[in-house]
């Protein structure tokens, strides 16, 4: 949304919103003419006293003029009174009515995209910017209603006492004002600009933060750098205009402040010889310091500060109602089910047993050598002296309890971690990339829990995993057929089709999940890690999903949590803290009591 569109939306609303309330201006009227009376003794009693008391020679009139300007101080005081009680009755509605369309908008919002939870925007809305347009809106009225009747009272008694300070003061005033008035458009723009580039570099940093192990086991950090540092170097350029516009309006109020107690000073030998007294100087020099610039300077601070932020949050609440979805579907993952094993995949049943057997190091597709690993000099080990061989085309599923070490063991294999001793191999080389190798790894992808998933279409996030140097971005027939496969076509279809734009935060972790298996799919790279990379999606989506990536050409690791997913797999490393136990789903209770307990619970849960 434009300025323009902006002001629009918002400058109707509120001219309904202050012709409801005209009892109140009135109100308030009223009591800053007491405020206005105040400002005007304040100068002329300083000039009378002196003009017709101290320099008269009459020192009880000029202590009467005196008292009256005190006088006059009190009457401010007792304004101000009921300018707060006034105040209440404009900005209390304007809360309530922000509240309740906060509110509105929240349920709006739900009932076009009932799959959607409401997040924390609905809650900043109806409780901080809220509460942040109640303080700016009452600070504005304040300070404009201040800066108006001061001025009224200041000018009034310049006139009063001599029409040629008015010649004198309003001209640098004015110029001063005019300046200040020409920043706004401009600042408010680059500040704009400056919000919408923040917000998406925050976008883009969060995203890459949540990929960043898929980002760095691919070897795609200078991809990512490359999103992230134009929206850095387009911030610091939109900073810099901002800050040679602030120093323009730095020099406005400087004009609008000091210049016309500069022009006063400096006509007054002019003023002089027209006969302008000592006293009604001295008057016009109070009307100025303690009056008139004082209200501008605050009255100035308050629109460059409380203004913008008034403007940008009264934007938020005059958004347009969400559009209804064009289509239906339930983008929440499915409730979790037990489901009966099936062992009809174990069939490499008699190669099972300990981690370490039947080493082949040059067919091997993942190799562990007496790997150690611990977070720490002095941490105990996660894995301690493990071995392990995972053959080309095989599915290894990696079960143990939370903390054990399985998410440690595929970062080790995507080179994320280093061993502390031992080797880790993929494909016959170390699975550690040295730092400044370029491109992503072609020997495999990490899917870890947390779905990576970014703005853009469906074909860039279910294609972006395939993007390897010599390698050809696979056609729509191909991702159609991937689609197809892992039972992705309805939700391909509610986002609009493989050329629509994706909205990370508006999809489900199952959708996401989901999504990025796709990717994994269509990833070239011979071995696949999964972390826990389907724990958000139903046992029957994700059994299927499991199935389609063991068929693909290449091997399948996947960190489980279900036994589900181990009795799908060719083998299973069971991780239990004191050995690693690797066999077959069949084989493995006799073997492991850790695991017997695991099957064992799994047996009850479904036989309830």
């Amino acid at each position: 949304m434009t300025e323009g569109e902006t002001w629009r939306r918002v400058a109707p609303e509120g001219r309904r919103f202050l012709r409801g309330r005209g009892r109140a201006l009135g109100r308030l009227a009223a009591w800053s003419l007491l405020e206005s009376a105040h400002t005007f003794l304040g100068g002329y009693g300083v000039a009378r006293a002196l003009d017709d008391g101290f320099l008269a020679g009459r020192t009880a009139t000029g202590l009467a003029w005196l008292a009256a300007a005190g006088a006059g101080a009190l009457l401010g005081g007792f304004a101000l009174r009921g300018v707060f009680a006034g105040l209440a009755d404009l900005v209390e509605p304007l809360r309530d009515g922000l509240v309740r369309r906060a509110v509105r908008q929240a349920l709006d919002r739900a009932v076009a995209d009932p799959a959607r939870t409401p997040g924390a925007g609905a809650v900043s809305r109806l409780t901080q910017q809220t509460e942040m347009a109640r303080d700016s809106f009452a600070g504005l009225v304040l300070t404009a209603r201040s800066f108006v009747f001061t001025a009224v009272g200041a000018f009034a008694g310049m006139a009063a006492l001599a029409p040629e300070l008015l010649l004198i003061v309003l001209p640098p005033l004015l110029l001063g004002a005019a300046a200040f008035l020409a920043t706004l458009r401009p600042m408010a723009s680059v500040q704009r600009r400056s919000l919408d580039t923040d917000e998406a570099l925050s976008d883009r940093v969060g995203a890459v933060a949540e990929g960043l192990r898929d980002i760095v086991a691919c070897g795609g950090q200078a991809a990512a750098r490359a999103r992230v540092e134009p929206l850095i170097a387009a911030q610091e350029r939109l900073a810099r205009r901002l800050a040679r516009w602030t120093a323009v309006r730095t020099l406005a109020l400087g004009t609008a402040g000091r210049l016309p107690v500069v022009a006063l000073l400096a006509a007054t030998p002019w003023l002089l010889g027209r006969g302008i007294t000592a006293g009604t100087l001295a008057g016009g020099l109070t009307y100025l310091v303690q009056a008139l610039l004082p209200a501008l300077n605050t009255l100035m601070a308050a629109v460059g500060s409380a203004g913008t932020r008034l403007f940008v949050v009264l934007e938020r609440f005059c958004e347009p109602p969400p559009p209804s979805p064009a289509g239906g579907g339930d983008s929440a993952p499915k409730p979790r089910q037990p489901e009966d094993g099936d062992d009809s995949d174990d069939s490499d049943a008699g190669n099972g047993g300990d981690a370490g057997g039947d080493r082949r190091p040059a067919a091997a597709a993942a190799e562990l050598r007496g790997v150690t690993f611990a977070y720490g000099p002095g941490a105990a080990p996660v894995l301690d002296g493990l071995d392990l061989v995972v053959r080309p085309g095989e599915h290894l599923a990696v079960v143990g309890p939370s903390g054990i070490g399985k998410s440690t063991l595929a970062a080790l294999l995507a080179g994320m971690l280093s061993p502390g001793a031992g080797t880790v191999l993929v494909a016959g080389a170390a699975a550690h990339r040295e730092a400044g190798a370029g491109g992503p790894d072609p020997r495999r992808t990490l899917l870890p829990q947390q779905a990576y998933v970014f703005t853009g279409t469906v074909r860039d996030n279910l294609t972006h995993l395939a993007a390897h140097p010599g390698v050809p971005v696979p056609g729509d027939a191909h991702v159609l057929r991937a689609v197809g496969a892992l039972g992705l076509a309805d939700l391909v279809e509610r986002l609009g089709g493989l050329d629509a734009e994706v909205s990370p935060r508006l999809l489900s972790q199952g959708e996401s999940q989901h999504l990025a298996l796709a990717a994994a799919y269509l990833s070239p790279a011979p071995l696949l890690l999964l972390d826990e990379a389907t724990c958000h999606l139903d046992p029957r989506t994700e059994e299927r999903a499991e199935r389609v990536l063991a068929a693909r050409p290449g091997t399948l690791v996947v960190v489980a949590h279900r036994i589900s997913s181990a009795a799908r797999a060719d083998r299973v490393l069971v991780l239990d803290g004191t050995r690693a136990v690797c066999g077959t789903h069949a084989e493995l209770p006799a073997r492991s009591p850790l695991y017997r307990d695991l099957v064992g619970e799994w047996d009850r849960t479904a036989d309830e």
